[in-house]
Formats: structure tokens, C-alpha cells, sequence
């Protein structure tokens, strides 16, 4: 049978084609993770020298932008991404679908947390500015007259927007994400909150602004 499913006893389920049979090794993993003991214990360190490979991978690749920094900082990024990466994993086991090796999947959550925590360490000593009156944008200077005439139009009713139809929350969340290109993860570190929350706020904000816009002829970008 190609496809797994999930079914409780006297319950019918349609089977989920996203859903396909993990090959051996990642079944090994599966039940060695979901187990107890020693066995767990030992799939958890194997699990984690893994994502520590593949955030110093992730760390190496983006060594360029790093020579700053020095080589024990860059290992206890490594290290602090695994564990966050570990987590995440654990915490999501039921949410593999067996696409691909379970390692394969593993490994883009040490990516992902790499990559956030490099952003962080980018931003540590950088103002996060969440001031709804600091916008960065303007008419391009390239357009043509006209063009920037629409353009600037175009700014003023947004501000405007965005002053009167936006609460204070979601203008600081607009300001910062979508004008001042501020990097999520860094703001929800900012602001104590996290990356879903930020971005249902977002996604209010611009839902708002763009019903707004709309009324008046004018027309919000999917990313503006």
C-alpha cells in the first residue's frame, strides 16, 4: 500500500495523498524517536550531530558575509540553531508526510534556524525602528514625470492609510516589515511575540489598507 493513513477504530478516513510510505531508514528513525529509552536517547544525539552538520553547512555557505565574525561565534551559531532545529523537529514528528528521507526533511529545519539566527546576529547591534512616522519609500527617480506624480500620490494616500485606518500595532508591524524591510524573526525578538502572530498582523494590515486604497481608485502591491 503506497498510502498511509491514520485512522482511528470506527472511524473512515480518505487517505491523504500528501501522505506517502517513508522508506526503511526514515520508518527507523520514526520509531526510534517516538520511543523510549536508550534507543531515543541515541537517535536524539545521532539526530542532532546531523542538524549541527547542516547548520555549520548553512554557516559555510554564507561565509563571505561572515568574515567578521569569529570562528568560536560562528560554531556556537551552529550549535544554538541545532538545538532550536532539534526542537522544532521533535515537536513536528506527526507532521511528516515521508516525501522525502526523514533526514532530507530534518535537515531544512537546521536551515531555517541557521538562517534566523544569522539574521539576528546581523541586527544585535542595529536600531529596529518602529516608528510608524519613519517611512523609507519614495517616487523612483527613474519613472517619468508623470509616473512619479502617480507614484507620490499614490505614498500620500497610503500614509494617510495607514495613519487612520491601521491601529497602532499593526502600523508599527506594517512600518517595520513592509517598508523598513526589517527581518521578521528580528522583530518578533523585538517586540516578544512570534513569526505567526507578526504575520497575521501583517496580513490584517494590508488586507485593510488595501480595501482603503481600493475606495479611493488606487492600488496596494502583494508586496507593499
Amino acid at each position: 500500500m503506497s498510502v498511509l493513513t491514520y485512522a482511528r477504530p470506527g472511524v473512515e478516513h480518505s487517505p491523504d495523498p500528501r501522505v506517502v510510505a517513508p522508506d526503511a531508514q526514515s520508518r527507523a528513525w520514526l520509531a526510534a524517536l517516538r520511543g523510549d529509552g536508550a534507543r531515543r536517547e541515541q537517535a536524539i544525539g545521532a539526530l542532532h550531530e546531523l542538524l549541527l552538520r547542516a547548520a555549520r553547512f548553512e554557516l559555510g555557505r554564507r561565509r563571505a558575509a561572515l568574515a567578521h565574525v569569529r570562528g568560536e561565534e560562528l560554531d556556537d551559531v551552529a550549535t544554538q540553531a541545532a538545538d532550536d532545529a532539534l526542537m522544532a523537529v521533535l515537536a513536528k514528528l506527526d507532521d511528516y508526510r515521508g516525501a522525502s528521507r526523514f533526514t532530507t526533511w530534518a535537515y531544512k529545519f537546521a536551515l531555517l534556524e541557521a538562517g534566523v539566527r544569522l539574521r539576528r546576529r546581523a541586527w544585535q547591534h542595529r536600531e529596529v525602528v518602529l516608528d510608524p512616522d519613519s517611512w523609507p519609500i519614495a517616487a523612483d527617480p527613474r519613472s517619468s514625470t508623470h509616473e512619479q506624480v502617480e507614484q507620490g500620490e499614490t505614498i500620500r494616500a497610503l500614509r494617510d492609510a495607514v495613519e487612520n485606518v491601521l491601529t497602532p500595532h499593526q502600523r508599527r508591524v506594517f512600518v517595520a516589515l513592509a517598508l523598513n524591510e526589517i527581518p521578521i524573526d528580528v522583530l518578533a525578538e523585538r517586540l516578544d511575540t512570534n513569526r505567526n502572530a507578526l504575520y497575521k498582523t501583517l496580513h490584517d494590515a494590508r488586507r485593510r489598507l488595501r480595501s482603503e486604497l481600493a475606495a479611493a481608485g488606487l492600488a496596494l502591491g502583494e508586496d507593499s
